[in-house]
Formats: C-alpha cells, structure tokens, sequence
C-alpha cells in the first residue's frame, strides 16, 4: 500500500539548474556550427552587389538568384564540375567499401601467419604524410596513364582511404558474435553465403561510416585534383570554388563564391542527414569487446 501511495519527489534545484545549463550550453554549441552554413546559404540569395557590399549581413530584403547564374559562366560551368566531383566520389566509395568489407571480414573472423604484421604495416601508412608523395604518385600515375585521369585520381583517394575503412570494418565484424558465424556453418552455408547474407546486414552500420567518410574525403579533397588534374573539363568542385573566388582586381566575389560554397554543401548536409543514424553506431562498432 506505501507503494501506491508513493509520489515523486520534486528534483533539487541544483540538478534543475545544471540541466538548464546543459541545454543552453549544448543551444549555443548548436548556433555556432549551424551559423556558418545560414550565413553561406543566406549570402548565396542576394545580388551580387549587395554581398559584395555589406558580405557580414545575414539577410537581405531583395532575394536574388543572381549569384547561381554566374556559376554556370565560371570555367566549364558548375555542373560540369558538379558531376566530375560525383563520378569521383561515386567510384571512391563504391571501390573503398568493396574492398574494405572483405578485407575487415578476413581479418576480423580468420586466423594467418603474419596477421598482425600485415594489419600494423596497413595501419602504418595513414601516419605517412599525403603532401609527401605527391611527387611519386605523380610519376606512378603518369607511367600507368592514368594522370589526369578522373579513374587514376579515385585510386588516388581510394589509396588514402583503405586504411582508416578496413580498420573500420574489422571493429564492426568483431562486434558480430562467433555463435552466429558457427550456427550458419553447421546449417552448410560457405564463407560468400555467411558474408553476404549475415554478416553485412549486421554490419550495415560500420559500412555506412565508411561510405560516408570515403565520400565526404575525396567530394572535398582539394589538393590532389589541383596536381593530378590539368584539363578545365574534370576539375572538381572544391577547384571551381577556387576559381570563382577571384573577382576583378584580386577582390573576392562574396555572393558567386557562397553559392557556390552552397552548392558544394548541399550533398554532404543530405548525405548526413540519410546516414546519421548508423554514424554513431559504426563508429563505435566493437569499442566493447
């Protein structure tokens, strides 16, 4: 009866204040990096004349497509340069996530001599320095052909990618219980069939992670498309930005370059938004072993 008859006591006034001050906090936090994407997006609707003259001022009262106009004038135009940055990081992580899945699977579920020798070596090479070989990737891509390649710069971004994704994935296979790998065994199913069929589906969200990092890396990448790309026609977008950014006399084009910055954006915010939920997930895949 004590029980039925039991109410609630009211939550003490320091825990009500700390968590006041936690939202207002984690409120804050959330203005300052959603600030700069408003502001980008706010600029990329005003004349020209006006982001030029007042750029800090967040909005304005005339709304203008002006500033995505003068894009399709800039070089090739934005969507020639839009889809050249699609193709590219279309490639990278369709090619980053088929090898990286059977890749973290073998090393994850299978035992063999030097495993960890080889796992460590893998691992090693994301300390090497992108800016320091950029001189031999130059010349390896030149010997196979492939230098100012679409195709070459994907093997590129792959290259740089392998390691970071098969570490990735073997965390996300360790999380799979062995009793459900024994379970397919017994029931006659091969190595394919248990990858396939039992495996990725449970590791779904660690390849999502993958995929999302494989995108954001290369759809972003500056460098490389600037040195391993000499034709207008396949530069990318983040080159295009470079490009629009310069008005007459040095002065930068405020409105053409946040529409383009806005244009740039637009796939990344939608491709997190689709992924966010297994983000978290695969990323600590396997962190409580």
């Amino acid at each position: 009866m004590d029980r039925l008859n039991y109410t609630p006591q009211p939550k003490p006034t320091v825990e009500r204040l700390s968590y006041a001050a936690f939202i207002l906090l984690s409120v804050a936090f959330a203005l300052f990096f959603v600030m700069p994407i408003v502001w980008s997006f706010a600029n990329s609707f005003k004349p020209a004349a006006e982001a030029l003259a007042n750029p800090t001022v967040l909005f304005s009262k005339a709304f203008s497509l002006e500033n995505y106009r003068r894009l399709e004038h800039v070089g090739a135009g934005w969507y020639v340069y839009a889809s050249n940055s699609v193709l590219i990081a279309a490639g990278t992580v369709l090619l980053t996530v088929t090898v990286s899945v059977p890749a973290g699977y073998g090393f994850s579920k299978f035992r063999f001599p030097g495993q960890g020798v080889l796992f460590a070596l893998i691992m090693a090479t994301m300390m090497i320095p992108f800016q320091s070989i950029l001189t031999p990737l130059f010349l390896i891509l030149k010997v196979a052909r492939l230098q100012n390649s679409l195709f070459g710069l994907v093997l590129i971004y792959v290259t740089f990618q392998l390691p970071f994704s098969v570490f990735m994935m073997r965390n996300a296979f360790d999380a799979v219980p062995k009793a459900l790998i024994e379970a397919a065994r017994i029931d006659g199913a091969s190595q394919g069939t248990i990858l396939r069929r039992i495996m990725l589906p449970i590791a779904l969200p660690g390849i999502a992670t993958v995929a999302m990092f494989a995108f954001l890396n290369s759809w972003n990448e500056f460098l490389a498309a600037l040195i391993f790309l000499s034709d207008q026609n396949k530069f990318t977008l983040p080159i295009m930005l470079v490009n629009v950014s310069s008005g007459i006399y040095g002065i930068i084009d405020w409105g053409a370059l946040q529409a383009g910055i806005a244009v740039t954006m637009v796939p990344c915010i939608v491709l997190f938004l689709l992924l966010q939920r297994y983000y978290v997930r695969g990323l600590t895949a396997g962190a409580v072993k």
